[in-house]
Formats: C-alpha cells, structure tokens, sequence
C-alpha cells in the first residue's frame, strides 16, 4: 500500500517537472522525494509517541536532503518539493494534496500563538522560491504565492498574492497552478503601483494643459490690478 502510493506520488511529479525523464529517476535521485519517503516514517512514529526517535530520524533526513520537516506535519498525497535546499515545514503545517512547494520556502511560526502555529495549505497550491507564510491560518485551494513572498494572513481560494507583506493580487481565472509552474507571469504590486500614480499625473496634466488658457487669463487681471 504504501509503495503504491509513493509510486503515484512520483509519477506525478514526473508529469509535473519537465526535467524528469522517467518515474525512476524520480524515485532514486530527486533529494525533494526523499523528504517525503522520510516523512512518512517519521509521522508514524510521532503518532505513536516516539518523538525522540522520529526527530533523530527527521534530523538524519535534513542532512541528506536539505529539507527540514518536522515529524508533526501533515503532508498530503503528490508533494513536489523542487530542488529542496533550505525548505522547512514547522510541527503543526499541514500541505493539502498535489501541492508544489520551491527551495528556500518556509511554512513556520510567528513566535506568538500555542497550540496550532503554522499555516494550513490547500491542495494544488504553488509556493515559490523564497517565500514564508508565517502563522495558524489557511491557504485556500489552487493558489500562488509568489517568489520571496511574506503571508501573514488568510489566502482566499483561486488566488494570487505577492510581496512584502503579501497581499492579493489576483483571485480566479488561472489554470491549477500546482501543474502550471508558472513563478514568472506573476502581477508585480510595484510595477502596478507604479502605473497607477503615471495614470494619475498624466490626468492631472492633461487637466492643467485644459485649464492653461482661464489661469494665464486671471493670472494677467491680477497683474493689471497690482500695476493700478
């Protein structure tokens, strides 16, 4: 049963990842993979009270594959964790199914909640490179979050969020973004505030250039008056 279900999760990260050529070499070289097969045996044993063993074990798998998760986490079915380096997934995460999670990601804690500290990722969520989504709150169905992204708060389902402190960009009319792969065609908060404060000069231009005729002519009565 559970060699059935980390041959599916394999497979799909081959359908996933354009640079796998075969379910196999999924399964004996990609580090992200390891994690999860690591994982599965530690969340066993931490079930079963064997905490201390399950973080030496858990330990032993940061070592070999750059990937920190706590034997606590939740993971669902089709985790791809993409090259790996430096990811860590704190005690009370938990990653929903067929999600696709980037080097350098954090899932962890803001220091100041008990009990549930760490985020709740929805399925076929995409969380790109550098980004950290602090705190006990949900990351609905199918959304970005985009590359070095900071989440403090709640993601509404279908969404895109991007920046520092991450906000809502986008929501719905996307493909599943977990198969799409897309870190790039992300909006830029920046960039479209930007064009915003143009739009508005250019407005308040166009508004002066109208009014240049009526300010000249006051401009002159005023002069014809100083001058009596």
């Amino acid at each position: 049963m559970l060699l059935k279900e980390l041959i599916e999760d394999a497979r799909s990260i081959r359908e996933r990842d354009p640079a796998a050529r075969t379910t196999a070499e999924v399964f004996l070289l990609y580090p992200g993979f390891h994690a999860v097969i690591y994982h599965k045996l530690t969340h066993w044993l931490y079930l079963h009270k064997r905490f201390f063993l399950a973080r030496m074990i858990s330990q032993f798998a940061r070592t070999m594959t750059g990937v920190e998760i706590h034997p606590g986490a939740k993971i669902g079915r089709g985790l791809f964790i993409d090259h790996g380096m430096g990811i860590v997934i704190g005690e009370t995460a938990e990653v929903g199914d067929y999600c696709t999670i980037y080097h350098g990601v954090t899932l962890g804690g803001t220091g100041k909640d008990t009990g549930k500290r760490h985020p709740t990722i929805g399925n076929n969520v995409l969380i790109s490179t550098g980004a950290k989504v602090l705190g006990p709150f949900t990351v609905g169905d199918n959304s970005r979050i985009g590359a070095n992204a900071v989440v403090l708060q709640e993601v509404p389902p279908d969404s895109t969020v991007v920046g520092v402190k991450a906000r809502v960009v986008k929501i719905g009319g996307h493909r599943i973004p977990s198969f799409d792969l897309d870190q790039v065609n992300v909006p830029d908060p920046l960039s479209q505030e930007l064009c915003r404060l143009e739009h508005r000069v250019y407005a308040n231009e166009q508004k002066l250039r109208e009014n240049a005729p009526e300010i000249g002519h006051k401009s002159g009565e005023n002069d014809q008056k100083d001058a009596k």
